[in-house]
């Protein structure tokens, strides 16, 4: 079993990976507890890479694009639970402990945190679930699990209070910096215009000023461009590199090259 399976929809995942996996796109929506039952995790984003091993936990905060590893160690499985922290849910807690919001988080994106006696009791309070797949966890139980892991949370580290409880619209950033740092990530242009903090027509806009052309056309040409180069200079074999430049399929991206420059991408290899 490669995908995760959910304990609670929307909530609560387990994964499950016998093999070393590589998820390219990775968008984290929410704010994300990751804990580590087994082998390896890293994240590597535009601005940091960060890692952890069994019995370690990492939150990542929101909106933000990434490449997970999940690597087995020592011949066991790969294991994870990951908590999704939902911002509806994140404004109700916020409002039950009258917490002060509105304040712009500008720490690090993405922070292990230190594992202590309370949340590794957590943590063990989730396995049995885990483990035991046909025990359904209800919702109002499962919801009660995310609002302890939140709570634990302020308690190990309360300056993540302001990361938890940042729900401030993304700061209008460079587009021009952000696009070319992360042009090789295939999600849709709706998800580009909201990490850069615009609307959808002000990132066209902004986009076809500062290009010159179309997002879509740019970036099919930014990922052919780049795979000419890996193929020419650096060796690489298409089929080593059409994932990572964010092409759907070894096809898809085949016959674009061979659009673009006249031969397919094997024909380029020396």
């Amino acid at each position: 079993m490669t995908n995760p399976t959910e304990i609670l929809p929307g909530l609560i995942f387990y994964s499950y990976l016998s093999k070393q996996r590589k998820d390219k796109v990775a968008f984290m929506e929410h704010n994300t507890l990751v804990l580590q039952v087994s082998g390896r995790f890293s994240l590597e984003t535009a601005s940091q890479k960060i890692g952890m091993g069994a019995g370690e936990m990492l939150l990542i905060q929101k909106n933000q694009l990434g490449e997970i590893t999940k690597t087995p160690v020592d011949g066991e499985d790969y294991q994870t639970v990951v908590i999704c922290l939902h911002e509806d849910m994140l404004r109700t807690i916020a409002l039950e402990e009258q917490v002060e919001t509105g304040h712009k988080y500008t720490g690090p994106p993405n922070v292990l945190v230190p594992v202590n006696d309370f949340l590794r009791a957590f943590f063990q309070s989730i396995i049995p679930y885990v483990r035991n797949p046909d025990e359904t966890l209800t919702e109002r139980l499962g919801m009660l699990k995310v609002k302890e892991a939140v709570h634990l949370l302020m308690h190990a580290m309360p300056e993540l209070e302001e990361l938890l409880f940042d729900f401030s619209e993304p700061y209008k950033m460079d587009l021009e910096k952000f696009m070319v740092s992360n042009f090789h990530y295939n999600v849709p242009v709706e998800k580009f215009a909201r990490l850069t903090g615009r609307s959808l027509a002000g990132f066209k806009r902004d986009f076809q000023r500062i290009f010159g052309m179309a997002p879509r056309h740019w970036l099919q040409e930014r990922r052919l461009a780049e795979a000419r180069y890996l193929i020419e200079t650096k060796h690489k074999k298409p089929s080593a590199i059409y994932l990572d430049l964010g092409f759907e399929s070894l096809s898809h991206f085949s016959h674009s090259f061979k659009k673009k420059y006249g031969k397919a991408p094997t024909e380029w290899v020396v």
